[in-house]
């Protein structure tokens, strides 16, 4: 052991970089040592310095004199009083150095100190509810989050949110969302100033508002028309979860086997569906759907795609209402070339409309933020899964609040650039049919649509890429969860992570989130149950939120690929239309700029990379360890999809692990 006399014990401490996170209280520590003996009350203040101030790092050395019996630090002791114009204190991190011996203690806080409580911390603070010996302190702890953490279901439309956005969650810097000030910059910096009144026209006309540093024009434009194409948005656009192996020709799509057969290359009807080489498209979800005035339209089309021989896959029947009729035919691609390329038009409209309401918005956005309420309610900051899953929730209910108040207010973006509407957008919400066991496992999904098969549906990069990711996610979620609990006996005593898991399922009507298809249905009775919710949870907010949210741009940034928005009606025959109808039939150019700068903002990365996290909540070194594996399979995953990249003429990088951040950030 070495000499006390030459122990030095050195403390940071880490204000949070919060609103209101600063402090001009008084604090004190008081270091104890693993075989019980501790420091007097020690004051950490620096003369003629403002400590504790709002995301500011201060360092204290204390006393030689004070500290000099203490070699092992067993726990630290914290309290602040309530002196001062701001007294409120939110502590992200404690780090205590043994300068004589080298040792280093952390202690992560993440918390407001209450004034005059001693709170206590034991090394990395990783504890289940069953082994910490603070129990007092973690009950007050959960008892001051249900307090700010409040659930609200007032809203019927929308899935279960927070009631008001607590302090700590308020993103330090929002500029990135005043969409106005943005606009204006954007405009002034890349000179579209055609962009502001008036209709397109023709189809060059609208490339000629690209400007190279600012609004690249998308790589989509010069694709569009190919029916390949429009094949390959069903897999790899901003909304892939859609399509589906077809095992009989829908019974609503009036389609004949007449129709079919010259399109097949030779093949029956029946051998291609025993082939798999059908797929099918129904967004029935969108029917009879209630736009935001009479002279908008959103369709509920079924598209039926064949793979042919190229192994491409190609629309061969569009229909773009759910109800066969004489005025709503099935169109096939030998029908007129520019009423078929408006029918595509149209659906890619209807998909558009169901990727900004359910698959980006509703089934990301809304449905985590339920799953954050209730973990900050149910489970303290000390549980590991806690610290898991931390790093991927954050800024996310900050993000919803900006959303709901700036895009899906009433006259907001949504309403001005959505034929929906803001009100159809909410009542697509109200009808969603996600359930976690199915839409929110990955796998599952896949065999649900009987796409999992590579050679099924090859070239779906979101498919590959996406299983490749998830089953990363979930080995290290399995090793991470085998850390803490050896025995499912272990996981039954989790009080904290039992509650979680019931108010997640318990009905809105009873103050519940209200989330379907949670494994085990309330109670986490095997720990395959626990590690296929967390995967789900860190796989949607990270890859998936990816997949359907970075490909905006290219998309929607240039209006006849993806449009949010068409004038006029769907077409009603076949008869042959002209460029003028297209052009007729697309927003003008003010709708089009308001599109292309939101989802220029959405496709913007704004946080670090998986695995690479903002703040460092697992400090446990076994944990830590655990960590390093994830990150490095992920390098192993990348370097696969750049080698795939390499080969292909259109690289699909929306999930390269480089970029995909952490949490749903945009």
């Amino acid at each position: 052991m070495s000499s006390s006399a030459n122990h030095e014990f050195v403390i940071h401490v880490r204000t949070g970089d919060v609103q209101g996170a600063g402090t001009d209280a008084n604090v004190s520590v008081i270091l104890h040592d693993e075989q019980g003996s501790f420091t007097d009350q020690l004051q950490l203040n620096h003369v003629f310095k403002n400590d504790f101030e709002r995301g500011n790092l201060d360092v204290f050395q204390l006393p030689k004199d004070k500290t000099a019996f203490i070699d092992k630090l067993g726990k630290l002791e914290i309290f602040r009083d309530d002196s001062g114009f701001g007294s409120s204190w939110y502590v992200e991190r404690i780090t205590v150095e043994n300068k004589s011996n080298g040792d280093v203690y952390i202690f992560p806080v993440f918390r407001w100190l209450r004034p005059h409580y001693h709170y206590v911390f034991r090394e990395n603070d990783t504890f289940l509810p069953q082994d910490d010996a603070q129990q007092e302190q973690r009950r007050l702890d959960l008892e001051d989050k249900r307090r700010i953490y409040v659930v609200d279901t007032s809203d019927v439309t929308l899935p279960a949110s927070i009631k008001e956005l607590p302090l700590e969650e308020q993103i330090p810097s929002q500029h990135r969302w005043d969409l106005q000030k943005l606009k204006l910059n954007l405009i002034a910096q890349s000179s579209i100033t055609m962009l502001t009144t008036g209709r397109w026209k023709s189809l060059d006309d609208i490339r000629n508002v690209y400007v190279r540093k600012i609004f690249n024009e998308p790589w989509a434009s010069h694709l569009w028309r190919e029916d390949s194409f429009f094949g390959y948005q069903r897999l790899n656009g901003p909304c892939p979860c859609i399509i589906r192996l077809c095992s009989h020709i829908p019974h609503k799509l009036a389609v004949t086997t007449d129709n079919l057969e010259p399109i097949l290359e030779g093949k029956s009807v029946a051998e291609a569906l025993s082939n798999k080489s059908l797929f099918e498209c129904d967004l029935n979800i969108l029917h009879n759907l209630v736009c935001k005035g009479e002279d908008y339209v959103v369709c509920a089309p079924i598209a039926l795609l064949y793979r042919n021989n190229k192994d491409q896959l190609v629309p061969v029947a569009i229909q773009l209402f759910q109800d066969p009729g004489s005025d709503n035919p099935v169109f096939l691609p030998s029908d007129d070339p520019n009423t078929w390329l408006l029918v595509k038009m149209w659906y890619n409209q209807a998909e558009a409309t169901y990727h900004q309401s359910l698959t980006h918005l509703g089934y990301t956005h809304l449905l985590m933020e339920g799953v954050i309420v209730a973990l900050h309610r149910q489970v303290s900051i000390s549980h590991p899964v806690f610290k898991l899953l931390a790093p991927h929730l954050l800024f996310l209910l900050s993000i919803n609040k900006l959303a709901v108040d700036k895009l899906l207010a009433v006259d907001g973006w949504i309403d001005k650039t959505m034929s929906s509407g803001r009100n159809g957008v909410l009542n697509l919400n109200r009808r969603k049919g996600w359930r976690m066991n199915v839409q929110g496992i990955l796998p599952e999904d896949l065999r649900t649509r009987g796409v999992s098969e590579e050679n099924v549906l090859p070239g779906y990069y979101y498919r590959d890429d996406s299983l490749l990711l998830y089953n990363a996610i979930k080995t290290y979620i399995t090793s991470y969860v085998d850390l803490y609990y050896d025995t499912p006996q272990r996981l039954l005593d989790d009080k904290e992570l039992q509650d979680w898991a019931g108010e997640m399922v318990q009905s809105r009507e009873n103050g519940g989130i209200g989330l379907e298809g949670v494994p085990g249905d309330g109670e986490f009775r095997e720990l395959e149950q626990l590690i296929l919710t967390l995967t789900s949870f860190i796989f949607t907010c990270s890859v998936q939120h990816a997949a359907v949210n970075f490909p905006q741009y290219d998309y929607y940034g240039f209006p006849p690929v993806y449009p949010l928005s068409l004038v006029g009606r769907p077409p009603a025959d076949k008869s042959p239309r002209t460029e003028a109808d297209i052009l007729n039939a697309l927003p003008d150019k003010k709708q089009t700029m308001d599109a292309m700068i939101v989802t220029k903002i959405l496709s913007q990365k704004g946080v670090k990379s998986l695995g690479d996290f903002e703040v460092n909540y697992i400090c446990d070194p076994d944990a830590e360890k655990i960590v390093e594996n994830f990150r490095e399979g992920l390098k192993k995953i990348g370097v696969i999809i750049s080698e795939r990249n390499r080969s292909l003429d259109t690289p699909y990088d929306y999930l390269h692990p480089d970029s995909i951040p952490n949490s749903i950030s945009a």
